[in-house]
């Protein structure tokens, strides 16, 4: 059975010529959200299960264009850019990526935050600086695909800063955020002991000063970390194929693991503690959690038909070593990752052989995540125009990477540092989520989330982004989004400079927004309605421009073909 029961407490400015649009009118949102369950997103068998097989990705010979180059950048990246977009169809696809793998990391989180003196000592009991450093990482970096990458890692390996038990808030959940980018071209199983020794993940899952067992008073190790390493970061419910379809038995799917695993597993992951006991600067939650050994389990821990004993850190690394080989490792994560980065649904076939790409690099290697993205973001299913026009292909776009696609098309910047967008997390009144700020450890939408009583539904698909969509929602977006368009965020401002030079011509203007930001997506239909918009404001009126620029970008992240991303 699932467990449902939360496991945590849990651009320059623009110059003078351009007129800051006005407000813009908002209409029947509500509208948008059948419209949007009918959109769709899938990209999948449908409930058909062909046969899965380890082909290499098939790669498009033919010259990139823009519109192929814009599609794999609102995968591969926060947004695409125009030079990007060029830069793209230059290299191609496996040059591109091949630059970014490249490319050094950018400043930490952890080191902007403390050039940005957030290490002064008010900020001891607070979260101040976390949600500028992600916004600006998200917005501004050049390394996009490890942006992109790293925050569809946080996706699932879980960590939401509302639930870190400690202080320094900023700073623990920084350091763990910095965990998934440094590890996100790196190796799976380097990534999994990273986050088992990261203090911020010690707090969230409540393993931090985990305790053995204590035969007086019959406490036992605490098993959230155990449980949840199995269910959501490694392994799942139940055992897969391949291709990451579920195995079955005369009483139906077969379970992965079952209690006594947990049990047995959760006394690995006792003592594990601070590596200092001075809290006056955050510098010890930057730092790998020690073994205390007066609260370590020495004896035996049996789980998945394995023993390990003797404790220590020897036995948590021999402990992930069992679990890292296990043959659901490979298609359970590759699904996760093809789920955030290109459809929800992807068929078996596309599973599988991403799944080859995780169990052997080709050159003998397990959980290369570079080799890794090349099969998700190459393969054909993720290329393919004609797999781009399926029904069902696709994902519904996260409501943060709508609001980074435009900043980054409108080279927005904060000359003061402050990234002033803050939580975004609220329904009523923002986006329905912020990165970093997930209650639980079961992330804002479970990848398994098929919205009730939809075609989506019907059809045997599932939508994750769905658990966050609804009416309330759905209005709430676009008037936020009104209020960026316009304004900005504090003195993170939009830079109109260059679509400036397009408002007077509807056409040329809703094209570009078209090409950049919603990846050549938009119907004819949709486009044709976009321009009458903008054209019902004559470009004698006053704030003219600013304001045919406003609707065009308004209604374009409003539309549903916008919002599912293919």
């Amino acid at each position: 059975m699932l467990d449902d029961s939360p496991s945590a407490a849990a651009g320059p400015t623009p110059p003078e010529a351009l007129e800051k649009p006005a407000a813009l009118p908002i209409t029947s949102a509500v509208s948008l959200l059948p419209l949007l369950a009918l959109g769709g997103c899938g990209g999948g068998s449908g409930g058909s299960s062909p046969t899965a097989t380890q082909d290499p990705p098939v790669v498009a010979a033919a010259p990139v264009t823009p519109v192929q180059a814009s599609r794999f950048l609102a995968q591969a990246t926060m947004g695409a850019t125009r030079p990007m977009i060029d830069s793209v169809v230059s290299r191609g696809f496996a040059g591109w990526l091949d630059d970014q793998f490249a490319m050094p990391r950018a400043t930490s989180h952890w080191d902007w935050l403390v050039a940005n003196n957030y290490a002064a000592a008010a900020n001891i009991n607070n979260e101040a600086g976390f949600d500028p450093t992600l916004w600006r990482q998200m917005i501004s970096e050049p390394d996009q695909l490890r942006q992109r990458v790293g925050m569809a890692l946080l996706d699932f390996l879980v960590v939401g800063i509302g639930g870190i038990n400690l202080n320094w808030k900023q700073f623990a959940a920084a350091a763990y955020v910095d965990v998934l980018m440094d590890g996100a071209f790196g190796n799976y199983r380097t990534l999994l002991q990273s986050i088992t020794t990261n203090a911020a993940m010690g707090s969230f899952l409540t393993f931090l000063g985990n305790r053995k067992a204590n035969a007086t008073t019959g406490a036992q190790p605490d098993e959230n970390y155990a449980r949840e390493l199995m269910q959501l970061f490694t392994l799942g419910l139940y055992q897969l194929n391949p291709d990451g379809s579920v195995k079955s038995g005369a009483a139906g799917p077969l379970e992965t693991y079952g209690p006594a695993d947990v049990s047995g597993l959760a006394r690995v992951f006792t003592g594990l503690s601070l590596a200092s006991n001075t809290s006056t600067t955050p510098d010890r939650y930057r730092q790998p959690m020690v073994m205390n050994g007066g609260i370590n389990e020495t004896g035996a821990a049996n789980f998945l038909g394995t023993s390990v004993s003797g404790g220590g850190m020897a036995a948590v690394t021999s402990a992930l070593d069992t679990i890292f080989a296990h043959p659901n490792v490979a298609p359970f994560v590759s699904k996760q990752l093809i789920q955030r980065l290109v459809t929800s649904n992807p068929s078996p076939a596309y599973v599988g052989r991403v799944s080859a790409a995780f169990a052997n690099n080709g050159a003998g290697v397990r959980g290369d995540m570079k080799a890794v993205l090349r099969a998700v973001l190459l393969d054909d299913e993720a290329r393919s125009d004609a797999a781009a026009g399926s029904a069902t292909a696709g994902k519904l776009r996260e409501p943060v990477m709508r609001v980074t696609g435009w900043a980054r098309m409108f080279k927005l910047a904060s000359p003061s540092n402050a990234w002033a967008f803050g939580d975004t997390s609220s329904q009523s009144t923002r986006l329905g989520q912020s990165m970093g700020r997930s209650p639980t450890v079961f992330n804002f939408f479970r990848p398994g989330y098929s919205p009730p009583s939809t075609s989506i539904a019907s059809a045997g698909l599932v939508a994750p982004e769905f658990q966050i969509t609804n009416e309330q929602s759905v209005v709430a977006y676009i008037n936020y989004m009104s209020t960026l368009i316009a304004n900005g965020a504090g003195d993170a401002k939009p830079d109109y400079t260059d679509i400036l030079t397009k408002a007077g011509d509807s056409a040329a203007l809703v094209d570009e927004i078209n090409l950049v930001l919603a990846a050549g997506q938009l119907s004819t239909a949709t486009m044709g309605s976009i321009r009458t918009a903008v054209d019902s404001v004559a470009t004698t009126a006053t704030n003219a421009l600013a304001n045919r620029i406003g609707i065009a970008i308004l209604l374009t992240l409003a539309s549903p073909d916008f919002l599912t991303q293919r």
